[in-house]
């Protein structure tokens, strides 16, 4: 799921290395997340005017398309586009934009999607101003990213800068934006092995000997998660027991969960 940089035509690397590709062999944990933030959206996206930016291949649209009222999607990369629509085919909700200069009228939009790309964007206070352009008065961001406050986080090729619960809600309160901030995947319910293993994991961090591609990263989760699982093609209802992510107050780093989740809500005219 991923943007390019600001006023570029083409993406300036290829990120189709560091998505979640369907047919991949990920871990179980991956698979969960990755419905698990499109069941959360759904509460939010329930009849409403919808824009998810950085879809990647995809995988969600279909179940986003059967809650929102209406839906459009897309993305800098040609390739993770491609993969998108040889899975949607006539479906016209599709398009090749950048986050940075959204392409749709002021106040048309009630809900902007987000997902695991905001630290790709340079710089991300752009994309948020386009979202406050674009939604209407009470819409609503939604966002999710890896929390970079843990003590072993591994930063992933491509990125700019990562934003913690504390810098999302500072940045979404100067642009206009009242953002609830919440975590997701409490890392003391992982396996012992990924407990006992998270002290090497920061120790290669910090060494820069950790691989930052999806590709990369396949014999080290064999390692710490045991066998792989295939990323489905599309999202549906029923693949995880959903539970909401728990919220934050946002004025202190959050370092018991591997996701922040977001939703920031235009606030006053504009």
């Amino acid at each position: 799921m991923n943007t390019g940089n600001a006023n570029q035509t083409a993406p300036a690397a290829d990120y189709t290395l560091v998505t979640e590709i369907a047919g991949a062999q990920v871990t179980r944990q991956q698979v969960e997340r990755h419905a698990h933030r499109y069941y959360w959206a759904a509460q939010y996206c329930a009849g409403k005017d919808v824009l998810e930016v950085a879809c990647g291949n995809g995988q969600g649209l279909g179940y986003l398309a059967g809650k929102a009222g209406s839906l459009i999607a897309g993305d800098i990369s040609p390739d993770l586009l491609a993969r998108a629509r040889a899975l949607y085919g006539e479906r016209k909700f599709l398009a090749r934009f950048d986050a940075h200069a959204l392409p749709f009228a002021a106040r048309s939009l009630d809900v902007v999607l987000l997902f695991e790309a905001i630290y790709y964007l340079s710089p991300a206070e752009v994309f948020v101003r386009e979202c406050r352009r674009v939604l209407r008065k009470g819409g609503v961001l939604l966002l999710v990213t890896a929390n970079k406050d843990l003590y072993d986080f591994s930063p992933s090729l491509y990125s700019n800068r990562y934003y913690g619960a504390v810098e999302l809600r500072n940045m979404f309160a100067s642009h206009g934006f009242e953002a609830e901030v919440f975590g997701y995947a409490p890392v003391h319910q992982g396996s012992l092995r990924q407990r006992l293993l998270r002290p090497l994991k920061k120790m290669a961090v910090a060494a820069k000997l950790l691989p930052r591609t999806m590709a990369g990263k396949k014999w080290l989760k064999r390692l710490v998660f045991g066998s792989l699982v295939t990323m489905p093609r599309v999202i549906s209802e029923g693949m995880i027991a959903y539970q909401p992510p728990h919220p934050l107050d946002g004025a202190t780093p959050d370092k018991r969960h591997l996701v922040i989740y977001c939703a920031a809500t235009v606030t006053g005219d504009h």
